[in-house]
This record gives structure tokens, sequence and C-alpha cells, in this order.
């Protein structure tokens, strides 16, 4: 059971709600009028929930926060203002407004003449240096220009970083999850502690030092584990007989083993039968040149099209390869796609994530 208060624990009717989202999107540069684009806007659909239940809850005023890219002060490239477009786009009927001005007493202006039920989304807090720094000045200068009274979390993929909107803010204001995050977090738990079995682990990617610890952390645990992607091509070896590597590859003309071979994908796809649940890290292959996307591909469409299957997926390769295939077939459908790649394989690995900690118990 989730241990953190929620936003349904709460009454936030009539309240200004302070609302950490992670709108860290992709971005992309127009050939056509140079006009910056979203390639994907898979953590702004993610962050819908818990916006529609404040809204259907009546809460005053709903300013959401987050950050985009590693800014070196302020730059226009890395504004959230195309953010805010879309989000108009997904909230046909809701007061969307974009507020970038400096805080203090602009944004506390700028904030006040809003009408009840209004979005607000403020400019990308890495325009200052002293949100990465989880700096307590900040934090409160954040809580009094906006006027709010109570703060959320809902942004998972920031959840395992101490900075000033995750952590330091709670100093100022009470702090429950949002909807995104109490998903994620108890999806992820549950696949942790209790997982329906038989349960395996696709393990993928391309350092080893990233993926050694999830395999440690789910050998006990686990009914199997298959490993593919670059780390399997480079030699990745195992004796324990609940680890399968693959073992044969597609290569391109200079030898290069660029996606597991038809042989390891039929065995992963074996191997995957009568399973209840499944958590995949890791890509199978370079699977940004469509041609070594095969085994990617596969394992996606076996897991998306099995409602019998807890299908999680997680990390940043991966839930994007995902995304863009499920953008192409409505059928595919995943119990969890994370939004948080750091942030999901260290809460698997049994670390506390700051963010998640600095919220109220229930």
């Amino acid at each position: 059971m989730f241990q953190k208060k929620t936003i349904r624990d709460i009454e936030v009717r009539g309240r200004t709600v302070l609302v950490r989202t992670d709108y860290n999107v992709p971005l992309t540069l127009s050939l056509v009028d140079q006009s910056v684009e979203i390639t994907s806007d898979f953590r702004i659909r993610a962050s819908l929930p818990t916006i529609n239940y404040l809204l259907e809850h009546e809460a005053d005023k709903i300013i959401l926060i987050s950050h985009l890219g590693r800014p070196d002060g302020i730059e226009e490239k890395s504004s959230l203002r195309p953010v805010a477009l879309r989000l108009a786009e997904l909230l046909p009927g809701i007061s969307v407004n974009f507020v970038d001005a400096k805080l203090g007493a602009e944004t506390s202006a700028a904030l006040e003449d809003l009408p009840s039920g209004s979005v607000v989304l403020l400019e990308n807090l890495r325009f200052d240096p002293r949100e990465a720094e989880n700096d307590t000045e900040f934090a409160r200068l954040l809580a009094d220009s906006t006027g709010a009274d109570l703060f959320v979390l809902d942004g998972f993929g920031v959840s395992h970083r101490a900075v000033a909107s995750t952590v330091a803010i709670t100093q100022f204001l009470p702090a429950v999850a949002g909807l995104l995050v109490e998903k994620e977090v108890s999806t992820l738990e549950q696949v942790l502690h209790d997982p329906p079995r038989p349960f395996t682990v696709v393990v993928g990617g391309a350092k080893v030092a990233d993926k050694q610890p999830l395999i440690d952390e789910f050998l006990p645990i686990t009914d199997q584990i298959l490993v593919g992607g670059k780390i399997a091509a480079d030699g990745y070896a195992s004796e324990n007989p609940k680890i399968y590597v693959a073992d044969d590859f597609d290569t391109n003309s200079a030898g290069e083993k660029l996606d597991i071979g038809p042989v390891a994908t039929t065995e992963f796809i074996n191997k995957l039968s009568n399973m209840k649940t499944v958590l995949w890290n890791g890509v199978l292959g370079k699977v940004e040149d469509p041609a070594y996307a095969t085994s990617s591909t596969i394992l996606a469409k076996v897991l998306g099209e099995d409602r019998t299957i807890t299908s999680v997926i997680c990390g940043g390769d991966t839930t994007g390869f995902v995304e863009n295939l499920c953008a192409e077939d409505e059928n595919l459908q995943f119990s969890l796609v994370s939004t948080g790649g750091g942030a999901a394989l260290e809460l698997l690995v049994g670390k506390k994530l700051p963010g998640l900690e600095a919220l109220e118990d229930k």
C-alpha cells in the first residue's frame, strides 16, 4: 500500500495548489519555421489525471512547475512555453496560462487576477541555479510568489532528485503525492515485493554498470532474467541457470552486433509464454535504426497485446521506444510505462527517493 498522503487524502477545494510536474520533454527545431516542437507529449499527458482531479474537486488555482533540460541561465530554447501550448490543447475549455515573469512580485501580480479554476505553468525552474542546489530561500520564494497553500509532487521522474522544488519546498507547504506518483510507486513496489507469478525481468541497454544492480536485486525474487542489448553483444555472461543471455545477433556490414538475432528473439518469446509479470528495462538493439529494432518491436507487441500480463516498462530509451510504438498501434497497452528512468531504477534497487521521502505520511 502507498504509504504517503495523496490528493485523495486531503481537501483541495478552494486551495491554491503548487504541482511539481516533470515536463522535461524532448524538443526539436522545426525546419519549416524554426519553431520549437515537442516530439513526445507522453509526460504531459501523464500529468492530466492529477490536474483533472484538482479541477473536478474545485481547487482555486493550479500552478504547475517543472524544469526542462540543463540550461545555462535563461535560454529561449529551454522555455516551457511550448509545453503550455500543448497542455492547453489537452485541456479544452480550461484556462491554461503561461507565466514567464521573475519569481517574486512579478509572478504574484501575474497570478493575482487569474480566475478561479485556472491552470498556470511557470517558466523553467532551472533558469535559476538555486533550483538544482535545493536552496531553501529559493523554495521559500517559490511558495510566497505563488501564494500556494498546498504542494503536490506529481513528477515521478524527478522524485530521486533533492532539488528546491521537490525537497526544500516541503519546509513551507503541506506536501502530498499526485496520482501519477502514487500509480508509479505502487506498481513498481508491487513488482518488487509481490509480483503475480511467474515473473520475468528483461534487461537490455548498453551499460553493465547500470544493469548489474538491477539483475542482482531481482535475481533472488524473479523466476528468470533475459539479457539482450549491447551488454549481451559485448559478452555479458552468467552461469546462473535463471539467467538467459542472447547469443546470436544481427550485424551490420562491419560485423557490429546491433540487435539480438532471430534465435535469441524466439527464445525470449518462448520463455515469456505463461508469464504473469514482466519488467522490461533496456532496449534489445540499436532501435534508432529501424533495421535493428526488430527484437524490441516483437517483444513490445507480445507484451502490449497480452492483457493477462502485468507489463512494466522502465528506462528512458525503453519507454520512449514503446511510446512511439503505442502512437502507431492503439492496440498496445501496458500496465505501466514509467515516466521516471533514473527514479524507477533507484526505487527498484532499494534506494530511497528524496522527493518521496519528504512527503507527508498517511
